[in-house]
């Protein structure tokens, strides 16, 4: 079965981690991928790493927005991209075509139109409220072609909306999953990262890792670190990643100025982004996720592998994952004193902490391992083939009832 990747953009986050997992683990004897993406940025040379062709297309520029003229410029975008992705399509007449994003869903499938190529949307994303997220489902609802991935429940039922039984099947969830074999137990790393950073063997380090963006919420776990430092002195966090859309690198800027703001610079550092982020992970005390929105948290499962405790916020995909005191913490979003004594009452049991991190352990390597996932998605890939044939089959019966009549 060929399979056409198609994502909307070149940077890699969350989304694009695990369409890499996707092709490096995906059964070359019964799929044959190629990936289809933006130039620049390190998808590309990271697919072609894997031994997986790539094509080109342009970027990809799409956001909700109000502003006319901005929407004048994303529909230039959207139809320059759709007319390169349709030829590419053409070109290798594919079995599938599994669009990486809702972005990236809407183009394959207007970029297939009439041409009856099966389109599955991977779901990474929440729709936020705005009129252009209702449009978005309904043209998902009058594609009978298309088929949809959610990687949590909390996607599915955001993407349906009030619509849970127009879409019958057609989203199936499928949980995110990680290499359990890149995130285990390395003293050795621990140790390394430690003393790189100079650590001193009373530091309890609490660190955020991922896309530096306000979604994330790192600025309001500055000011939440900043009062439980007044409570535990020997708190080191460090906030890993980096800004890649819109306007984030402002953001970052904010992040500096108030750690300068709130007098925190000697026991806050920016690491940026990292290539060893099992390492970094393992380094960490408590890991923070402390986001405001979040489809799933690859990070949360990356860290339970590594047997590193989780305090995070009890939102969307997130309490899919982490049962409050059982294998992880949970706090309600936005409430930055809730944080801040979560912090302090973890960072002050290590036996608590231990026994979360011990628990979150148990849960990646029986719920969240590479292995599940992959044969999950793959059973997809077969059944929807088949399911997209026989309506094939019934469409062309009809049309030739309706002719001979």
């Amino acid at each position: 079965m060929k399979i056409l990747f198609y994502n909307h953009t070149g940077q890699v986050s969350g989304a694009e981690r695990v369409l890499l997992m996707i092709l490096e683990r995906l059964d070359r004897n019964s799929f044959e991928p190629v990936v289809i993406c933006p130039e620049p940025g390190p998808l590309q040379k990271m697919a072609q790493s894997l031994g997986v062709p790539v094509e080109e297309v342009n970027s990809l520029e799409a956001r909700f927005t109000g502003r006319m003229d901005a929407l004048a410029r994303y529909g230039r975008s959207f139809f320059r991209v759709m007319r390169q992705l349709r030829q590419r399509v053409r070109d290798h007449s594919p079995d599938l075509l599994h669009a990486n994003s809702i972005r990236s869903g809407l183009v394959a499938t207007a970029a297939t139109f009439g041409l009856g190529t099966r389109v599955v949307w991977h779901l990474h994303d929440l729709l936020p409220r705005h009129p252009l997220s209702i449009a978005i489902r309904v043209f998902a609802l009058f594609s009978k072609r298309t088929r949809m991935i959610a990687v949590s429940e909390a996607v599915a039922r955001n993407f349906r909306g009030r619509w849970t039984g127009l879409f019958g099947a057609r989203v199936t969830v499928i949980l995110n999953s990680i290499d359990l074999d890149k995130f285990r137990v390395d003293e050795a790393a621990r140790r390394a990262l430690r003393k790189e950073l100079r650590f001193r063997e009373t530091d309890l380090a609490i660190g955020i890792v991922g896309q530096v963006t306000p979604r994330k919420g790192q600025l309001e776990l500055l000011r939440s670190f900043a009062e439980a430092l007044t409570e535990v002195s020997n708190l080191v966090l460090l906030v890993v990643g980096a800004p890649l859309f819109n306007r984030d690198h402002e953001y970052l800027e904010l992040i500096k100025r108030t750690i300068a703001e709130l007098g925190i610079a000697n026991n806050v550092r920016l690491l940026g982004a990292r290539d060893d982020v099992s390492a970094i992970i393992q380094g960490l005390d408590l890991l923070v996720v402390n986001s405001k929105a979040e489809p799933f948290g690859l990070v949360i499962v990356e860290a339970m592998a590594c047997v590193t405790p989780v305090l995070a916020t009890a939102v969307d995909g997130i309490p899919e994952i982490i049962k409050h005191k059982e294998n992880g913490w949970l706090v309600q979003p936005g409430d930055e004193e809730e944080l801040s004594n979560a912090m302090v009452r973890l960072c002050g049991d290590p036996e608590l902490r231990g026994r979360l991190a011990k628990r979150g352990k148990q849960s990646a390597t029986a719920r969240f391992a590479v292995s599940r996932y992959m044969s999950e998605l793959q059973s997809f890939y077969r059944l929807a083939n088949k399911t997209y044939a026989k309506a094939e089959v019934r469409e062309s019966i009809d049309r030739q009832v309706e002719a001979a009549s």
